[in-house]
């Protein structure tokens, strides 16, 4: 896996992913088990790859451009 998520791309995905996290605490009932899907994000910023990217063939790294 190369890295494929740039630095302001990670620190998006991290506000993204806790934004949603956060629904856990506000919704109520069954809906607010939707703020799992900020788990993704969150994920994927600490990891520096996303899937999707790859698929896509996006890259929001400079350092790594190929």
């Amino acid at each position: 896996m190369k890295v494929n998520v740039g630095s302001i791309d990670k620190v998006l995905r991290i506000i993204v992913g806790l934004g949603l996290l956060s629904l856990i605490f506000i919704l109520e009932g069954s809906q607010r088990w939707f703020g799992l899907i900020g788990i993704v994000p969150l994920v994927t910023a600490l990891m520096g790859w996303c899937p999707l990217y790859m698929i896509l063939g996006i890259n929001s790294c400079p350092a790594r451009k190929d």
